[in-house]
């Protein structure tokens, strides 16, 4: 009998032939849903960008449905669970359709952030960080108000990066809304520690104190704040700002009380005042403070003195500020 074996192929090396077929016919399916999904994704960003957010999450659905794997498209997630979370209404809390958008918004949000927390691309890393950002912000009390369930991951934002105050804020704040203020503090605190030279962790703690109606605590932290910028006169003003408030508004303090409060007031505004001696906002919080110990003076001659001076003051911050608007 005649053999064919010269023109038929081995059993394996059949299977070898279809393997690379099917690898070929693969690689080329996954480029073109990857073409269809790039051209989606142009699409979308155009939506976006022109706040079209219904016609922008469809269009980023069909970027990741295309592939939803292709790293390329990672950043897509998050724009699909901004597009989704913009498109729901606190208004219609309770419809079905608009709780399903930031339901599906959610779910985005925590995809983009699996995926680009984890990619090695920078700029991939920081829509990860925004993902999670969001994330917690729609657990918030004015959308699913699920505090559960934003807790864990601002737990998990800080071990990310422990030196960004700001996930110790939102976490803060988290446990101020709880009701828990002593975990609040702990947070505040541990900011405070993680990035000592950032003013913003004094002001944020400060804020915090100022609420509990710990003015002691409050004026410390200011003082702290100070301390670390003895060259700016804003960290000295605020100071006089928060002695102004107190003196102005707690109608529990008695005369001497507010006194003292005006007294330290005026000598911190002084401070930024030898800082910058053209500061027009420290002169008028120099001249708010001048009003009020006028109105503790019994002897008639200080007080117009002290009023006097309160609207000198005012006066050169006025013109400071005609001449700032000129351009001078």
């Amino acid at each position: 009998m005649r053999s064919f074996s010269g023109l038929s192929l081995p059993v394996t090396a059949l299977a070898a032939v279809l393997g690379l077929a099917t690898l070929g016919s693969a690689v080329g399916c996954a480029k073109v849903n990857q073409l269809k999904g790039a051209k989606a994704y142009k699409a979308a960003n155009a939506a976006y960008q022109t706040q079209d957010y219904k016609k922008a999450a469809e269009l980023y659905k069909a970027a990741v449905e295309a592939d939803p794997d292709y790293p390329d498209f990672s950043p897509a997630y998050f724009f699909l669970g901004n597009s989704l979370d913009n498109l729901w209404k606190p208004s219609k809390k309770g419809d079905p359709e608009n709780d399903k958008l930031l339901g599906d918004a959610v779910k985005a949000y925590q995809v983009a952030a699996d995926k680009l927390m984890a990619s090695p691309n920078p700029d991939y890393k920081k829509y990860g960080k925004l993902a999670l950002q969001y994330l917690v912000a729609a657990y918030g009390t004015d959308k699913l108000n699920d505090p559960g369930k934003a807790e864990p991951i601002l737990q998990h934002m800080i071990q990310l990066d422990p030196g960004d105050p700001a996930n110790y804020f939102m976490l803060a704040r988290l446990y101020d809304d709880a009701g828990e203020p002593a975990e609040a503090e702990r947070m505040y605190l541990a900011a405070k520690d993680a990035r000592p030279n950032d003013p913003a962790v004094y002001m944020s703690l400060a804020a915090h104190y100022n609420g509990l109606g710990q003015f002691d605590k409050t004026i410390a932290a200011l003082e702290q704040r100070a301390d670390r910028e003895p060259d700016n006169p804003e960290a000295f003003q605020t100071i006089a700002s928060y002695y102004w408030d107190k003196a102005n508004k707690d109608s529990r303090l008695r005369d001497a009380e507010k006194k003292d409060y005006v007294l330290k007031g005026i000598a911190s505004v002084d401070r930024a005042l030898k800082i910058k001696p053209d500061y027009a906002e420290g002169m008028v919080y120099k001249g708010l403070l001048l009003r009020l110990q006028a109105n503790l003076e019994k002897d008639p001659a200080k007080q117009q003195q002290l009023i006097k001076d309160a609207i000198s003051l005012h006066d050169k911050a006025e013109e400071l500020r005609k001449k700032k608007a000129a351009g001078a």
